[in-house]
């Protein structure tokens, strides 16, 4: 075969019309193969002769797009010194745009003999390549005709969170060929939902190519949610219609939402990979050059370090991996048009050489000036499993973070916990003691009350245990305390009076989470009162459990509407959706304090109410219409209102503040199984609020002078 040397620029198989480059970083190779595969399977080998900057190269000409390929690669096997370079198994290239074939978990597929016992020590001589997924080389041109990011504003911004074939694979509306697709999810039935709910920016979990974990494979399993990534380009077949490129679809389902002015930010997993610990599968970066990739435990670089639980951990301290990740990120934005990342287990991203976490490490310096990355949304899960790995508030200042003690405060709140009252209030308006100190806004809070890894929020008030039995591992997976409540009963029930309770709390947390400030995110589903059946986990479960049921019951389409409002609502009043932080001062020219928090009693809160010692989760504030944000920020005024919040199990009766805050509310939101939204209540007025329900109403004394 015909070669010619070359460039070691870019990674990846590049097609220039006459031929492919080809060009794979190895650091400690001592020899690489290109493998080629004709339609049949047939194996050819290539070695490559040139090498520069630790990245082999080679162009092959006449080939072109569709060409199957992958590596083997040479070099020592001593897993003591951590190289595991084995060149009978092949070698999926980490910059592949697309992927053909499947791993077969039955194959020669380890770099040690399995049938042998686990010991990682010993060499495996079996070929692999019949059992291995193979790389294809791609042309990635796309019509985009004008395709322009909707450029959302923080401020604005609705998340919701969804997995792609869950969402639409029931879809009544979504042609059959296209349910649980990208295109699906590009669909006008899929959109005109996204558009119905007021939702401004999809997050997606996991698009990428994937493999399921060996422990999944031996009990008949699949990695449904998709966080255990295979290749770090490639979108995943799973999401393409029969004989469709997954590619294009997925451009194309960004073209469509973009075009509904809705952007599109994906969950990105770059803190692991499938490849699992010492005894897992070799499919790609541990045969690739094992010491580079991956952090090793200095003291035996037999084994791995791990803070994902998923048994290894990405190393970017090493300028490739580095280069790698943002290599990545840049393709999904220039290429792909997606609008942000949200990336999880980020602190794994934040540790130097030492292991210990580093906000101003290498990763984000470098996310912080280039020029790409730097303009979109950025998103933190802000915890891993390592020491010290809890870093809510900590991350830089273009970033925003799920906000997981807003999660548990509010549950807790909704739960009638009083302890719970002096953490609630940062929550509320922002979570100011985490973000205002280094210069962040209050959109630094993703505001959420559900989100995959947890119950919906209808099994959030039905079930007070987890019930994972179906993932076959004895229900010890998954979060032991969700912070639910069950309202008496566990489970499905038929009593009415628990039912209603039920609906009410819902509703209460959901209008909690809309009416914040921060930006909220919802999880797909749950306005339309989606349940997994107290399944807390159901990572592998890809089937009805976690398929969103279309059905429109009557709890369905209630929940619906209530949602609808709540969005429409949030979006018509600036005063949800602040630029800065609440002082809890005068500010501007209304008739109080920009935020007024009250007891039930109407009387402002002093510093003893907010103790631990509450004597009541119950709880009322004030936000004035007139305040201005203190950044200076030109905002017309707005309407004023007043929330009323009753977490306690019982009645809590509500008196209105005094008249010179109001001289006239009007319910707007009613939590209640009968609202009074309409109703006009003067002071000395005041609301009797059941247990688990919230209501605001709005300042109407012009209308009613």
């Amino acid at each position: 075969m015909k070669i010619e040397h070359g460039t070691f620029h870019p990674l990846g198989a590049t097609w220039d019309g006459r031929g492919v480059n080809f060009a794979l970083f190895s650091e400690h190779a001592t020899g690489v193969d290109l493998c080629l595969f004709d339609a049949e399977g047939v194996e050819t080998r290539v070695a490559v002769p040139w090498r520069a900057i630790h990245v082999w190269h080679v162009f092959v000409p006449g080939l072109g797009p569709g060409q199957r390929y992958g590596w083997r690669v040479h070099g020592p096997f001593a897993p003591q010194e951590g190289h595991r370079f084995n060149p009978n198994k092949l070698l999926v290239d980490p910059y592949a745009r697309a992927l053909d074939g499947r791993l077969d978990p039955s194959g020669k597929v380890y770099g040690y003999p399995r049938d042998r016992g686990h010991d990682d020590l010993v060499f495996d001589v079996h070929d692999d390549a019949s059992a291995k997924p193979k790389a294809v080389v791609v042309d990635g041109t796309f019509d985009w005709d004008g395709d322009r990011p909707p450029l959302v504003p923080w401020h604005d911004t609705v998340l919701y969170e969804l997995h792609v074939k869950g969402f639409t694979k029931l879809h009544p509306a979504v042609p059959d060929s296209l349910q649980g697709t990208f295109l699906g999810l590009g669909s006008d039935a899929a959109i005109a939902h996204l558009e119905s709910l007021g939702v401004t920016t999809v997050e997606l979990m996991p698009v990428h190519e994937r493999l399921d974990e060996p422990a999944l494979n031996a009990r008949g399993m699949t990695n449904y949610w998709g966080y255990s990534p295979l290749s770090f380009f490639a979108p995943d077949r799973r999401f393409a219609s029969a004989g469709g490129d997954p590619s294009a679809e997925f451009k194309e389902m960004v073209r469509r939402l973009h075009s509904a002015g809705i952007e599109v930010v994906l969950d990105v997993v770059y803190n692991h990979t499938c490849e699992g610990d010492k005894l897992g599968p070799t499919v790609s970066f541990r045969g690739i050059d094992n010491s580079v990739y991956y952090r090793l435990e200095p003291g035996d670089r037999r084994e791995y370090v791990d803070y994902s639980g998923c048994g290894n951990t990405l190393d970017l301290t090493h300028p490739q991996v580095l280069k790698l990740v943002t290599d990545s990120l840049r393709y999904w934005v220039a290429e792909m048009h997606v609008d942000g990342f949200r990336f999880d287990l980020a602190p794994s991203l934040m540790r130097g050489v030492d292991g210990d976490v580093d906000k101003l490490g290498v990763f984000f310096s470098v996310v912080h000036q280039d020029p790409v990355l730097s303009r979109i949304k950025l998103i933190a899960e802000p915890w891993d499993l390592g020491h010290g790995g809890y870093q809510s508030g900590n991350f830089p200042v273009l970033w925003s973070e799920w906000n997981g003690r807003f999660r548990d405060s509010v549950r807790r709140f909704w739960r009638g916990e009083r302890q719970v009252i002096g953490d609630l209030g940062y929550r509320l308006t922002g979570s100011s003691d985490l973000f205002a100190d280094d210069g962040r806004h209050p959109h630094a809070s993703i505001n959420l009350v559900t989100a995959h890894d947890g119950f919906t929020l209808r099994d959030l008030v039905s079930y007070e245990r987890k019930h994972n039995l179906a993932n076959g591992e004895d229900n010890r997976d998954g979060l032991d305390d969700g912070t639910s409540q069950n309202c008496g009963v566990e489970g499905e029930t038929h009593d009415g009076a628990v039912l209603a309770r039920r609906r009410t709390l819902a509703r209460s947390l959901v209008s909690t989470l809309l009416l914040s400030q921060g930006v909220p995110m919802l999880e797909m589903g749950d306005e339309l009162w989606r349940t997994q059946r107290g399944n807390n986990n159901p990572y592998c479960q890809d089937s009805d459990l976690t398929w969103v049921d279309w059905t429109m019951t009557g709890e369905a389409r209630g929940m619906l509407e209530f949602v609808r409002e709540l969005v429409a609502l949030r979006k018509r009043h600036r005063l949800f959706r602040r630029h800065d932080f609440l002082q809890g001062a005068v500010s501007g020219q209304g008739r109080g304090k920009d935020i007024t928090w009250l007891r039930p009693d109407g009387r402002e809160m002093s510093d003893a109410d907010w103790g631990a010692d509450a004597q009541r989760a119950a709880i009322a504030f004030r936000l004035d219409g007139e305040a201005v944000d203190h950044d200076g920020s030109e905002l017309p005024s707005d309407d004023t209102f007043l929330l009323l919040m009753n977490g306690e199990a019982k009645r809590v009766t509500f008196r209105l503040p005094e008249r010179a805050l109001g001289l006239a509310w009007r319910v707007v939101v009613d939590s209640r199984e009968v609202p009074l939204v309409g109703d006009v209540i003067t002071p000395p007025g005041s609301v009797d609020l059941d247990g688990g329900s919230l209501v605001a109403l709005i300042d109407v004394s012009r209308e009613s002078l």
